[in-house]
């Protein structure tokens, strides 16, 4: 039986992956609001009268740039998965327009057994961090990396628990995430999970629309979210936000549980 030999990871370090332009309509931007729990009377986000966009509407279209990096070896998609997500807006995004991004990696960290890659997209309206965790691609003597944020020690000032639906992941796909452990339940088998698992990304703009409400802003108006990718979720799960007041002029931290696992830690949310 072949196997395939990575490239070394270190030497993804400073690499550059190219550009994309990313045309979109006021459909795909609809679309996406449904896909992350949009409802009918929620008007700005599904009617194209007064459209706004929401901010997570970018991070989908960032994810060509791993793509790019495992097509030149440095990862297998059968083992690697999302471990983290940075995105800050820099600008409203326009109900109809065009991103013009370029990419590249910014850091690479040795965790022994695997490697992290941070990949850097961005364009003139916001800018996201990408962490993939690659098992087997570690142990070259690199630095690990910055230790994992964790949560204040006092208890959360807020709470809300908002529900996803069993087709929410089929229906997120569409917005161009189209890997196989989303939907297919031999994939999602392969990988240890009972049923195909929710997007990741798509947890995250769950938790950026219910943070909103927490504190009493408009989803459209975050400005900046990152936070790790700590455990799976199903279709259907309850998530329950945890949040605690914000820093004076600063970002509120927070976390994501489904039960008693958190699904989402290191959290951090600010809005404009």
């Amino acid at each position: 039986m072949s196997t395939v030999t990575l490239t070394p990871a270190n030497e993804a370090l400073g690499a550059e992956l190219g550009t994309r332009v990313i045309a979109y309509t006021e459909d795909d931007a609809i679309l996406y609001a449904l896909a992350v729990g949009a409802q009918a009377d929620e008007l700005e986000l599904v009617f194209e009268r007064d459209l706004r966009v929401l901010p997570t509407f970018a991070l989908p279209h960032g994810l060509w740039a791993a793509d790019a990096l495992r097509e030149r070896g440095f990862f297998s998609s059968a083992t690697a998965v999302q471990g983290a997500q940075q995105f800050e807006l820099l600008g409203a995004l326009p109900p109809r327009g065009r991103f013009e991004l370029d990419s590249r990696v910014t850091a690479v960290w040795d965790k022994g057994s695997a490697a992290v890659f941070e990949i850097a997209v961005q364009c003139e309206l916001w800018r996201a961090t990408y962490s993939i965790f690659a098992p087997g691609c570690g142990g070259w003597g690199g630095e690990r990396g910055p230790a994992a944020r964790r949560a204040p020690d006092t208890p959360p000032a807020r709470r809300a628990r908002v529900a996803t639906a069993r087709e929410q992941a089929v229906l997120y796909r569409l917005t161009g995430d189209r890997h196989l452990i989303h939907v297919d339940p031999a994939a999602a088998h392969a990988i240890g999970q009972p049923r195909p698992i929710l997007h990741g990304l798509c947890t995250l703009a769950f938790a950026a629309r219910g943070l909103a409400g927490l504190f009493g802003r408009h989803p459209c108006e975050l400005s900046s979210i990152d936070a790790r990718f700590a455990a799976p979720v199903l279709p259907g799960d309850v998530l329950e936000l945890l949040a605690w007041d914000p820093r004076p002029g600063g970002s509120a931290a927070f976390e994501v549980a489904v039960a008693d696992t958190l699904v989402l830690d290191g959290g951090r949310v600010s809005f404009a």
